[in-house]
């Protein structure tokens, strides 16, 4: 095999190798300049999945404001996380970035109220769920090649989208209390689910959640949900804060805002970091397989970090996803996602082509998913502009 430029990379033993990939459904030749993980993020970036993320609600409606997170950059953050941890523990950048830009691909219009929406819609016919959607649009619903369907990952990046937040087989649960998509495209494509994916798509999913919780408290107090001295008896949170303004006496909101939240995303880093490579040091992983046998997370916070990662979140969850102007914005999603359904599933002529005819075509169970599809890859505005096309009598 000719000598490609990314063998060279300096790994640990235990990361996921990318020369060692177990592969693509679809056999393709190697690139010259590219390892196999760098090729599945840049086919994540370039697919239309990722740029519809632009649009759609991480937490506030999009018309809400110019400056608040998107899906887009609350990946792009959880991506830049993602790789900064993976080269300070030696693990494969690209498969961590290409894991941490995909998780949320899956997601509907108008965040998590959206997709309750979606599912209780759905319930009939197998539910909805985000994670199994990613599966969808990565195996399926993008067309973009000539020869296959979705865009032929490599068995890594695909184990990591669905994994990353550990075994879907665990606390009892069974294969047929998975969602369907999952069940089935495993069934032909073993993603072992019952088992931890590798450390890259571990480190993927701590970076969810250290990125999602600042970007949150950077949002809530921009939209004025709460109040600096709100958070200053939060763990890490307010601690931070008192720095920043003992530092800087007088120092403006907006300032002491971002020194205060960057200090506690590094301290975030820092701590997963150093807890990983106690558990590296005390499991001695030789591979990526002895990561994936242990039985349990490889990167991880340490307990008082985990700890005030439960207090923020529960803090957040009070204060600002359950604030009563965000259940106003959702409760109006929800009833856009749920008429757009049951319009749609009970008149398929008013889908677009190809939807229509494939529609049609379909027996209930199918046509219901394809509705699904349909309304999971809209953005909020193209949501709302559908629902007020469809039901604005005077449009």
């Amino acid at each position: 095999m000719a000598d490609q430029l990314w063998r060279h990379q300096a790994l640990a033993p235990y990361a996921t190798l990318p020369w060692q990939s177990r592969g693509r459904v679809h056999a393709e030749p190697e690139d010259p300049s590219r390892s196999p993980f760098q090729r599945d993020r840049d086919r994540i970036i370039h697919s239309t999945a990722f740029r519809r993320l632009k649009h759609k609600t991480q937490v506030f409606v999009y018309h809400e404001g110019d400056h608040f997170r998107t899906r887009l950059t609350h990946s792009l953050e959880v991506a830049q996380i993602a790789r900064t941890i993976c080269r300070a523990l030696r693990l494969d950048e690209d498969l961590g970035e290409a894991v941490a830009l995909a998780h949320d691909l899956g997601h509907t219009p108008f965040g998590h109220a959206g997709e309750e929406a979606l599912h209780a819609a759905m319930k009939p016919y197998g539910g909805f769920d985000h994670n199994a959607q990613t599966l969808r649009i990565l195996t399926k619903l993008e067309e973009r090649y000539a020869e296959f369907n979705g865009l032929n990952l490599t068995w890594e990046t695909l184990e990591g989208a669905v994994k990353h937040n550990g075994p879907l087989l665990r606390d009892g649960r069974t294969l047929a209390e998975l969602p369907a998509a999952i069940v089935e495209y495993s069934q032909d494509h073993d993603l072992e689910l019952g088992g931890h994916a590798g450390p890259e798509a571990q480190v993927a999913a701590l970076s969810d959640d250290i990125a999602y919780n600042n970007h949150d408290i950077d949002d809530g107090l921009r939209a004025g949900l709460f109040g600096v001295r709100d958070l200053m008896e939060l763990p890490l949170v307010g601690t931070m804060f008192a720095l920043v303004q003992d530092k800087y006496p007088g120092i403006g909101e907006t300032r002491l805002i971002h020194e205060a939240v960057r200090r506690v995303i590094n301290a975030m880093v820092e701590d997963v970091m150093a807890e990983t490579r106690r558990r590296l040091a005390e499991a001695k992983p030789k591979s990526v397989e002895d990561i994936r046998a242990l039985g349990r997370p490889v990167v991880a916070f340490s307990e008082r970090m985990a700890e005030t990662d439960r207090v923020v979140k529960k803090f957040l969850y009070k204060r600002m996803y359950e604030h009563w102007h965000l259940n106003r914005s959702h409760s109006k999603a929800r009833r856009v996602v749920v008429d757009l359904f049951g319009l749609l599933f009970a008149e398929p002529d008013c889908l677009p082509p190809p939807w229509r005819e494939r529609a049609e075509a379909a027996e209930r169970p199918a046509r219901a998913r394809l509705v699904a599809d349909y309304i999971a890859g809209m953005t909020d505005r193209y949501a709302m502009d559908e629902h007020r096309r469809l039901f604005d009598l005077y449009n």
